[in-house]
């Protein structure tokens, strides 16, 4: 009977080695593929992070570039000769552009959003300034049509920050 156990457990020995061991390895190949489904679904977040992020800075672009003083004053035409009239449209058509772009600086950093308010800022302390001393709307006009055609507008330099940030990323 001794004999019997004895042979049947030496018998069984070599299947049960192989047990453990078969154990082991699928559990490293678990493991394995669990990382590298961990890693795709990683992979695949920080893609469309990316995308998410050069669609924001696309959108600030075109933000500046639709606020361009001189774009700005060949788009919108005064309504009528007053110089407050003109200046509280162009005022009123740069804040509708800022209010509809301002979810953006969520996906783009703290430093380039801040670029594009001093940009903003510029630009309407500016026209401010000019409207200050203008007797009408088409003297508004040209005045800062002389100024930026002599200057960088600030809205180019917040484009060429909004390109760095890009040249970053990518």
């Amino acid at each position: 009977m001794e004999g019997g156990i004895i042979e049947m457990l030496a018998m069984s020995l070599p299947t049960i080695i192989m047990a453990i061991v078969a154990y082991y390895f699928i559990n490293i190949h678990i493991k394995s593929v669990n990382n590298q489904n961990k890693f795709e679904v990683l992979s695949q977040r920080k893609k469309d992070g990316l995308q998410i992020k050069l669609q924001a800075l696309e959108r600030m672009v075109l933000f500046c570039d639709r606020v361009n003083p001189i774009k700005l004053l060949v788009r919108i035409k005064p309504l009528d000769t007053t110089v407050e009239g003109y200046l509280q449209l162009l005022l009123k058509s740069i804040e509708q552009e800022f209010e509809h772009n301002s979810v953006q600086q969520i996906y783009i950093s703290e430093e380039c959003w801040k670029v594009i308010i001093t940009a903003k800022s510029a630009i309407i302390n500016k026209l401010k300034q000019v409207a200050s001393t203008s007797k009408d709307a088409q003297e508004l006009r040209e005045k800062m049509m002389i100024t930026y055609q002599t200057s960088v507008p600030p809205t180019d330099t917040a484009i060429s920050f909004i390109k760095s940030e890009v040249n970053k990323i990518i």
